[in-house]
């Protein structure tokens, strides 16, 4: 595996791509070849990519053992409107 050096990388970016790497816990070298693979269309390896925003949303979720929404209690109907 090759090795790359980015030179003059803006101090802001720098400092996002080290937040970023740690709430995905890992090193800031893994999270950059985790966004290239991203930005390239990763590898034969990968998996598949989302195909609906139902998908897209279970990738990102999933790994962190989902989330649970709380579902508002159903009303009754109101009456409709009398045009008299």
């Amino acid at each position: 595996m090759s090795s790359i050096v980015i030179s003059d990388v803006d101090e802001d970016l720098e400092q996002r791509l080290k937040v970023r790497a740690a709430e995905h816990g890992r090193s800031v070298e893994a999270e950059a070849r985790d966004i290239l693979r991203l930005a390239l269309g990763g590898s034969k390896g990968d998996a598949p990519a989302a195909t609906n925003l139902g998908d897209s949303i279970r990738a990102i979720v999933e790994p962190i053992g989902g989330i649970e929404l709380d579902i508002p209690p159903r009303k009754q109907i109101r009456e409709p409107p009398k045009f008299d």
